[in-house]
């Protein structure tokens, strides 16, 4: 009988971090037991403890066993099964962030390379374990560990990659402005700061630059700031201690008005909404 467990992580103002963990398990499959076809809403990475099992995505199948795995990127076809003779027990680590697809396309996973061979198998084999071990530690900064082990496996998933010395040699220019405009971003999210301000600081042009941004994350140059300055607002917006006025100050807005409206438009509610939800 398969042998199944999972437990969810609920983390503090997940919103605004560039990468958080969500949930993760564990199962030792029956003969044959499989899931989908189906999509999911995050990033799921799969670890194969033992057994076999094959994984179907984008027209191509892939047989797996002890030491490999798969990622299943969100809102992409997936479908995958045990083996009917010597099915896999695997481990699985599920989470998001505005960082999330760019760790993995570091670590050169996609959906059309949704596998890896682990650098450490060791490492890999016990993360689960060492997550497992941090659910029985009551302290303040048990969400912390969980995003350090969380930090740990992307890092695994990063070495495991093929081409890992040529990328370390030299990062590509298109990632370095990425990394740059985040950055200052980062610095003056709290300023009257305007896209093409970014733009200058990095050295490009906005339109371009905006294309980067675009190609990386899915969304605009201006898209992004705006959810970075609203997710860092819902976050001040949990100490009651301030005004709706100083939080829309603290991220850049003299305009209070113009912060609610923008603030319901990223996240769907309006500045007290939010602090009635929480």
């Amino acid at each position: 009988m398969s042998r199944k467990v999972e437990m969810n992580v609920v983390p503090v103002g997940w919103t605004q971090m560039e990468l958080v963990l969500l949930f993760f398990g564990w199962e030792a499959c029956d003969p044959a037991h499989y899931w989908g076809p189906g999509v999911r809403d995050s990033y799921i990475v799969h670890y194969i403890h033992e057994g076999w099992g094959t994984v179907y995505m984008e027209g191509r199948e892939y047989h797996l066993t002890q030491g490999q795995g798969f990622v299943i990127l969100p809102d992409t076809v997936i479908h995958y099964e045990a083996d009917s003779q010597e099915p896999w027990t695997y481990s699985w680590f599920g989470f998001k962030g505005v960082q999330a697809k760019a760790f993995l396309q570091r670590a050169q996973l996609s959906s059309e390379h949704p596998v890896f061979s682990a650098h450490d198998a060791d490492t890999m084999a016990h993360l689960y374990d060492d997550m497992v071990q941090a659910t029985t530690r009551s302290h303040p900064g048990g969400d912390v560990l969980y995003q350090s082990l969380l930090y740990r496996m992307i890092a695994e998933l990063i070495s495991s990659s093929p081409d890992l010395e040529e990328d370390s040699q030299l990062l590509s220019s298109k990632e370095t402005y990425i990394r740059q405009a985040v950055q200052f971003m980062e610095t003056r999210y709290s300023q009257r700061t305007s896209i093409l301000d970014i733009a200058r600081a990095v050295g490009l042009d906005r339109t371009y630059l905006s294309g980067l941004f675009k190609e990386r994350y899915g969304k605009s140059l201006q898209s992004f700031f705006l959810e970075y300055r609203m997710n860092r607002a819902a976050e001040l917006l949990r100490n009651p201690a301030l005004s709706v006025s100083e939080v829309a100050h603290s991220v850049g807005y003299t305009d209070p008005l113009l912060f609610s409206k923008m603030f319901k438009r990223v996240t769907g509610v309006s500045p007290k909404g939010s602090r009635m939800r929480d």
